[in-house]
Formats: C-alpha cells, sequence, structure tokens
C-alpha cells in the first residue's frame, strides 16, 4: 500500500498537487490496465489510506537496484524535448461557425508550431480525439504525452468575437500564460494570424523559462541534453560576463550528453558571439571565428533551424558584411514567420547599410511579435541609430534612453544612447550616461561601437565619433 504523500513525492516530487489531479491520474492507469474505480481488480483504493496493486503477479526476472544517479534525475515528464498539445477551442453557444473556427484556429496553431526545433508538437489527429469539450488536462497529458497543454474558449461578443487561451504546465496543473484577443466579425482573417503569432511569442518565452526554472531544481551534472539548454538561454539573454560563461559551460554539457544537438551547438555560436561583440574576451578574432564554426555546425546537423541561421548570420555581422548576414536572415524568417529575434536581426543588418526602409517594418514586426523580448534593448536601439542617421536628435535620444533602461542593456546600448542625447543637446542626461558606461566598461572607447556597429552612412559616423571623442571616447 501506497500513501497519497508518497505518490506526489515519487510522481510529482513533492510540488503541491490537488486531490482532484491524483484522482484523475489513478483513473487513468486504471483505464491503462483495463481497470475501473468500480471492480478495482488491478489498482484498490485503501479508503483514508492511499492505493494497493492487488493483481497477481509472477516474478519474471530479480528487482534491480536503482542507483543514485537515477534516483536525482530530472522526472520523466521534464527529460527530454518540451511537448505541447493544442486541444480544439470549447465554443460558447450554439453557432456553428464557432465549433469551425474552435477547430480551424487550433490546426493552425499547430502548423505554425510545427516550425519550431525546439518543441515537439503533438499532431492534431491525436490532440483532436478529446473533442471540443472541457477534457481534464491530466488525462490529455498522460495519453499524449504532452508536458504543456494549450487551450482556448471561443465566443461572440455582441458584433465581435473574443478567444481565451490558456497554456498549462501538465504536471504542476500551473497556468503558464493566459490572455484574451478579441476582434470584430469582419476581421476573422486578422484576428486567425494574430492569434497564431501572439500564441507563438508567447510560447517562446514562457516555456523555455519554466523548462530553465524545473531544470535548476535538479543538480546540473543530473541534467539531460534539452533542460541543460534551457538553462543556457537563461544566462545567454542576461549578457554579462559571467552568464555568459555559464550558457556556455551548459550548452558544452548539452553537446556532451547528445553530440548532433544542433540547437546547443548554435547556443555556442550565440556565447561567442556576446564575447566579440561585448569584447569579453581578449582575443576578438578567436571569438569571431568560434562564433562562425558553431554556427556551421549546427547547419549542418539541421539546416532548417532557425536559430541556427539566426547565428549564422549574426556571425557575419562581426566580420562587417551585412549583406551575407541578411541571407542567412531571411532564411530564419522564411523558416519561421513568426521568429521575432529574426526580424530584430534583420532591422539590425538593414540599419547597417542605412536601409531604413526595410529596417522600419522588420522592427514593427519584432516588436509585435514579442513586446517583452530579451533583446527588446537591441529593437529600441536601431530604431534610435536610425534616426540618427536621419539627424532627428531627439527622438533619437528618446528611443535611446527607452533602449538604456531595459534588462540586459549592455555599455554598446549605453554609447548609442550617449551619442544621441549629446548630439540632441541633453547634456545632464549624456554625463550620467558616460558615468554608467565608465562603471559598465571602464575602459571602453568609440573604436568598440564602430567595431560592433560598421554601419556604411559616412556621415553619421563622423558626427558620432565626434560627439563620442568630446565625451571622453
Amino acid at each position: 500500500m501506497v500513501s497519497k504523500d508518497e505518490v506526489v513525492e515519487e510522481v510529482w516530487q513533492g510540488r503541491a498537487v490537488s486531490d482532484a489531479s491524483i484522482s484523475s491520474r489513478i483513473r487513468s492507469a486504471r483505464q491503462a490496465v483495463d481497470d475501473d474505480g468500480a471492480r478495482q481488480q488491478v489498482i484498490q483504493t485503501v479508503h483514508g489510506r492511499g492505493f494497493r496493486f492487488v493483481a497477481e503477479v509472477k516474478a519474471l526476472a530479480p528487482a534491480r537496484a536503482t542507483s543514485h544517479t537515477e534516483t536525482n534525475r530530472l522526472p520523466v515528464q521534464f527529460s527530454g524535448r518540451p511537448s505541447i498539445a493544442i486541444l480544439p477551442f470549447r465554443p460558447l453557444g450554439a453557432e456553428p461557425d464557432l465549433t469551425v473556427l474552435g477547430e480551424a484556429i487550433p490546426h493552425e496553431i499547430i502548423e505554425a508550431l510545427s516550425r519550431l526545433r525546439w518543441l515537439a508538437v503533438i499532431a492534431r489527429g491525436s490532440s483532436f480525439r478529446f473533442g471540443v469539450g472541457a477534457p481534464e488536462i491530466d488525462l490529455v497529458a498522460t495519453a499524449l504525452s504532452a508536458r504543456y497543454v494549450l487551450t482556448g474558449v471561443i465566443e461572440r461578443r455582441g458584433t465581435g468575437l473574443a478567444v481565451t487561451l490558456e497554456l498549462v504546465e501538465s504536471g504542476s496543473r500551473q497556468v503558464l500564460w493566459a490572455d484574451r484577443l478579441e476582434s470584430a466579425l469582419d476581421s476573422m482573417d486578422e484576428l486567425r494570424t494574430r492569434i497564431v503569432a501572439h500564441v507563438v511569442a508567447a510560447l517562446e518565452a514562457h516555456i523555455p523559462f519554466n523548462e530553465a526554472r524545473v531544470a535548476q531544481l535538479n543538480r546540473l551534472e543530473d541534467l539531460d541534453a534539452w533542460a541543460n539548454y534551457h538553462v543556457g538561454l537563461r544566462h545567454l539573454y542576461r549578457f554579462t560576463a559571467a552568464d555568459t560563461k555559464q550558457a556556455r559551460a551548459c550548452f558544452e554539457r548539452s553537446i556532451a550528453s547528445e553530440r548532433a544537438f544542433a540547437r546547443a551547438h548554435a547556443g555556442l555560436s550565440f556565447t561567442s558571439f556576446l564575447a566579440a561583440f561585448l569584447r569579453l574576451d581578449a582575443d576578438r578574432a578567436a571569438a569571431t571565428r568560434a562564433a562562425r564554426r558553431h554556427a556551421e555546425r549546427a547547419l549542418e546537423l539541421d539546416a532548417l533551424d532557425p536559430f541556427a541561421n539566426f547565428t549564422m548570420g549574426r556571425s557575419f555581422w562581426l566580420t562587417d558584411q551585412p549583406h551575407v548576414a541578411a541571407e542567412w536572415i531571411s532564411r530564419a524568417t522564411t523558416l519561421n514567420p513568426n521568429y521575432a529575434q529574426g526580424f530584430y536581426a534583420a532591422a539590425f543588418t538593414a540599419m547597417l547599410i542605412g536601409d531604413a526602409g526595410t529596417a522600419i517594418p522588420a522592427l514593427e514586426t519584432s516588436l509585435h511579435l514579442s513586446p517583452l523580448d530579451p533583446l527588446l534593448y537591441g529593437v529600441h536601439g536601431v530604431r534610435a541609430q536610425l534616426l540618427m542617421q536621419q539627424e532627428d536628435y531627439d527622438a533619437a535620444a528618446t528611443w535611446a534612453d527607452r533602449a538604456a533602461i531595459q534588462p540586459g542593456a549592455h555599455y554598446l546600448i549605453g554609447m548609442i544612447a550617449l551619442a544621441a542625447n549629446g548630439l540632441a543637446g541633453r547634456h545632464e542626461r549624456a554625463g550620467r550616461l558616460r558615468r554608467g558606461i565608465r562603471n559598465q566598461k571602464p575602459d571602453a572607447t568609440k573604436a568598440d561601437y564602430f567595431t560592433a556597429f560598421p554601419t556604411r552612412d559616412a556621415a553619421s559616423r563622423t558626427r558620432i565619433a565626434a560627439e563620442l571623442a568630446k565625451q571622453g571616447f
């Protein structure tokens, strides 16, 4: 006989779980062995105490001892690539068109998510077998081996429609993200497109964060390749020397566990890019070569991964080849049209060659897809640089200041804000920025700025260089 407390400790690793969740899993287990709550021929409920396995058994081999390493691994539902089931949306109302949309929109979400190489998406034929009711998350997760479940409700609101979305981690039943989108009836196509883009961006943010959170509850040496990868991402987007070093170690452990893991190689390219771009390593040339080498290896392993193409494109920033970079980044956004960071990278590349007509729409798309992206400081920084090229220094200073206060903003972003504020005549603000840059990077120079941002617009380069020299750089 095992108690409920023992079940929670072994299956859910001691996390808070409701009695309803336990009962649902017991019901699923009974279904799997052709039992039910009335017969209880295999799994018996011992009222007030727990559960007992009562079927007749025959030992076919001696029991195998469990090693210490095995007992400390991630629970099964948190190992390997994360998986998600998208269920049909539940219509509130009897209108036939709601039922149609309740299946059409999730189908489009499945198609869009299938482009993401880091997420396993349960096929429509399996997830839609649960119908449009309100199936228990536990049952769906068990039947489909889905770590995450996305559900939705669609309803008519006056002359429009509203869709409510909810992302749940199946193991804990925790709601990780929820949102509501509305549209007029004559804008249904626009609403469907907006929902798909909204969901993809939300999952790109919330699932990796949760994967890293869960993984960090375990010892680093016990993490599998995917868990190490997600912990690495969490460090990667903090943009400090210490965190970049931690991210590199995570990606290296990931590759040691799974040598053909393309995304981990792309992660190493990203860390090498940061080492060169932010001058974190003394040998910038070596870091530049490593960024290219790791990106090439990622592409050898998975040429269709948008992240691998993204890192390949950014490696060409380091060698001042923006036109080549643009081709690789375009591949990334073609492979995943909802790739916010890909559109940011496209805007950055266009800014380098002074192509505002390409850069501004790409910035708007990136911001629309991921308004809280970890590279948001870069999105605002690119806009500020474009405005400096156009000699609109007041607007440039406003956008640069927005960039400088974003999480992860590094000293080069501070230098953009310094140049913009100085050129706009905002001398007090420029003085504060100058002191902040010196605290972040005491040996920063204007050469660092133009190495990172090798823009082609000669006139703006001259003005920015003069301003940075005036400020002591």
